[in-house]
């Protein structure tokens, strides 16, 4: 089966250039030019790697990135004009699987997709996290959380928060872990903001937030979203 390789940058010539090269090398080339119509694209037809742009308008790589994270494990490779290191350490912890400066080599882009999708799973995108029976509902894609079949209204960070929690349910993720994998690097040092952000959230979706089931406290070290 042919592999599908999703590229996603706001400049046209780039994606036309990308994609005349990928299927020179026999992959199946989609194309976005935004970042929300990637993220659609990337539920309806599971690319098995993403090639994404940092600078885009509306919506950019970094939250694309973030994005695509709570959807799948899908192989993500940044290519980007952007050269500091403090944007190639962002963009690998924000979940990022590679980094690649423009302009780049064609043999080396071609060998590092060849090298990322050897060692991938075979991608499964995940729309809708289900539990307590079908009691507790996060919809991933449309970004959407119900309790007993009511919408409960979330701020990005909240939702950012809930599904990184949620999507590893039953493991313990500390809190700076909760903090650099839900809002970014950019937000280490909102450590002392955690705990008023778990507390909006127990309010919306828990039955008596000062007896959590869903979201747990680990004493001294973070937090859990119960596996029920």
């Amino acid at each position: 089966m042919t592999e599908k390789i999703l590229v996603v940058d706001d400049e046209e010539m780039t994606v036309e250039i990308l994609g005349i090269v990928l299927q020179r090398h026999g992959y199946e080339v989609i194309k976005a030019y935004r970042a929300e119509e990637a993220l659609r694209k990337a539920y309806r037809m599971h690319p098995d790697l993403v090639l994404l742009d940092i600078m885009m308008p509306d919506m950019d790589g970094w939250e694309a990135c973030r994005r695509l994270r709570e959807l799948s494990d899908v192989p993500i490779i940044f290519l980007t004009a952007r050269t500091d290191t403090e944007d190639i350490v962002r963009g690998l912890e924000m979940g990022a699987d590679d980094y690649i400066v423009k302009p780049y080599d064609n043999d080396e882009l071609i060998a590092r997709i060849k090298a990322h999708l050897r060692r991938a799973p075979k991608n499964k995108m995940v729309e809708e996290l289900v539990f307590d029976g079908g009691r507790f509902t996060i919809n991933l894609m449309n970004r959407e959380v119900r309790v007993d079949n009511k919408l409960q209204h979330l701020t990005p960070k909240e939702f950012a928060l809930l599904s990184l929690l949620a999507r590893n349910a039953g493991r313990v993720l500390t809190r700076k872990e909760l903090v650099t994998e839900a809002w970014g690097q950019e937000y280490s040092d909102a450590i002392d903001s955690l705990k008023l952000y778990i507390h909006y959230l127990r309010k919306k979706i828990e039955k008596d937030p000062s007896r959590p089931e869903y979201i747990l406290t680990s004493r001294g070290v973070g937090y859990r979203f119960a596996n029920k």
